[in-house]
């Protein structure tokens, strides 16, 4: 039998942690102290059954999406399953690649249909839920690589745009990559969107047959990998200013058509030092400026 989720307070008693297996989230709620402790114990109802749900549908969500197949039971797995179909017939994805913001979306879901709260996010690892009340906004940090704190600016969302969803993806990150982006950070109508958008712009960074770029097969650094036998990132060398222009080009060609088909709003393209970034809705701000208060993508 697996251990059990936990589920406590940050030191901060603002924030709550709640953690079970690959699950990790950072919950936030601002409101009335009876309405953010409403929210906050209808998260943890909520969440101590999610990482169950999903298991027993694994082998379906681990598998390739195909336009017009089987479509999984449990509510997170129907948001993955929705959040990649748009790519379905255009390259290989699995409902895998949005898994971390489904979860957020989910848990965030029921914080707000059990609360009136001012605003709220849940952080999924980078891959955010918003929720926010006419008037309010959040600032969002956008890392240069998702392993480290380190920002290269901010993006301020308000109420009275569209975005709800957040997600960063990259080879440096907690999940593979075919490409070679350190991070590509997407804002989107919904977390398990943006969380689907990222992965498919971040392998679009790319270098096809670069001898400064290891790669391996997925399977051989986790034998359960959803990418089977495809090469995953593994290192990527020093670059030449002209092969910088052409890996991030290709991300470019890729965001600007999701953000043209009104998949995504904004994506910034982040790759050894040099950002591109599409869509207007990305308003991007020094990094100079106090970090405590952010929210991190």
């Amino acid at each position: 039998m697996r251990e059990r989720a936990q589920i406590r307070m940050l030191p901060d008693q603002r924030r709550l942690h709640m953690q079970d297996g690959p699950i990790d989230l950072i919950v936030e709620a601002f409101g009335a102290s009876d309405e953010v402790h409403r929210a906050y114990e209808a998260a943890a109802r909520r969440f101590v059954g999610v990482l169950d749900e999903l298991c027993s549908e694994l082998g379906r969500l681990r598998a390739r999406a195909v336009v017009g197949g089987q479509q999984p039971k449990g509510r997170v797995a129907r948001r993955m399953a929705a959040a990649v179909a748009p790519y379905a017939g255009q390259t290989f994805i699995t409902p895998m690649a949005a898994v971390a913001g489904a979860v957020a979306e989910e848990i965030l879901d029921t914080m707000t249909s059990a609360a009136r709260l001012a605003k709220a996010y849940v952080n999924d690892g980078g891959d955010i839920g918003l929720q926010l009340k006419p008037g309010e906004q959040f600032v969002i940090g956008m890392v240069e690589r998702p392993e480290r704190p380190s920002l290269f600016g901010t993006a301020t969302i308000t109420s009275d745009e569209p975005i709800r969803g957040i997600a960063t993806s990259g080879w440096r990150g907690r999940s593979f990559s075919l490409g070679i982006a350190d991070a590509v950070t997407v804002l989107a109508g919904t977390a398990s969107q943006a969380d689907a958008a990222a992965t498919i712009i971040a392998n679009a960074v790319d270098l096809p047959g670069n001898s400064r770029i290891a790669r391996v097969p997925a399977c051989s650094l986790a034998p359960d990998s959803d990418l089977g036998e495809l090469l995953v990132t593994q290192e990527v060398g020093e670059l030449s200013a002209e092969e910088l222009g052409w890996a991030l080009q290709a991300g470019m060609v890729v965001a600007e058509g999701l953000v043209a088909e009104g998949l995504i709003y904004s994506a910034a393209l982040h790759l050894q030092r040099e950002t591109r970034i599409t869509g207007a809705a990305m308003g991007l701000h020094s990094s100079d400026r106090e970090t405590r208060s952010l929210v991190h993508a």
